[in-house]
């Protein structure tokens, strides 16, 4: 299953790519379904799926026998909060050169963050990364996961250099299929402020996220704190 679904990924992001600067990007209205998948050489079923998630990103809109429109503002938006984005990306987007230091990962018991995942007195890996934009640091991040979800434990903490995701998918079999994110304002406590490098006191962007499978079980429970002069988040809100 993993596998269609990083194909479907795959060519999700070749098409977005053509879009936003390849084939299509002088296009408002995209050709007939039958024509792009026989130029990349897919189904019809997975071109489907690809532009599914497209228009569900709000970057396309399909109106039947009008055909697929190419939404052109939405492609200008370097970092939205609506689509989960692995920070690197995030980073890279925003127009700075991306990396990650201070990783760290211990195993801990939390009454807390049992309680966010829907457990009780389990052991939980914390995992610890300071992602940079041009060597600065840009976002802290605490990630947890349980303890009972890793499946090989042969890792160390250079793989958590890659996503968080990477983790889930090579370690945990298994997906992130959707985050309920709390979006806070707050104030950079002595702590926070030194990890990021920031007065204390400045205003921060906090975002307080669990992660669910495909099933609805939460597998992921995630602290981030964004540094504000590295990023301006944008939110798609469509008319359903």
């Amino acid at each position: 299953m993993y596998q269609k679904e990083q194909l479907s990924d795959k060519y999700t992001n070749i098409i977005l790519e053509d879009i936003k600067n390849g084939i299509y990007s002088n296009a408002d209205i995209l050709p007939a379904e039958s024509s792009i998948a026989e130029h990349y050489g897919i189904s019809r079923t997975m071109l489907r799926d690809c532009l599914s998630t497209l228009e569900r990103e709000g970057f396309i809109t399909r109106k039947h026998g009008l055909g697929t429109f190419i939404n052109k503002p939405v492609m200008d938006v370097k970092v939205r909060m609506d689509i989960e984005t692995e920070f690197l990306d995030m980073v890279k987007k925003a127009g700075y050169k991306p990396g990650a230091k201070n990783i760290s990962s211990e195993m801990i018991q939390s009454d807390e963050i049992n309680k966010k995942l829907r457990l009780r007195d389990k052991q939980i890996l914390k995992v610890v990364r300071t992602i940079t934009a041009d060597g600065h640091p840009a976002i802290y991040c605490e990630d947890y996961i349980p303890e009972d979800m890793i499946e090989n434990s042969d890792y160390d903490p250079k793989t958590f250099e890659k996503t968080i995701f990477y983790f889930m998918e090579k370690y945990c079999n298994t997906r992130v299929n959707l985050d309920l994110t709390e979006v806070s304002a707050i104030k950079a406590d002595e702590f926070i402020s030194e990890k990021l490098e920031i007065q204390y006191g400045n205003a921060i962007l906090y975002l307080d996220e669990i992660g669910y499978n495909l099933v609805g079980q939460p597998v992921l429970y995630s602290k981030e704190y964004y540094a504000n002069e590295y990023f301006h988040h944008m939110i798609l809100r469509k008319n359903i």
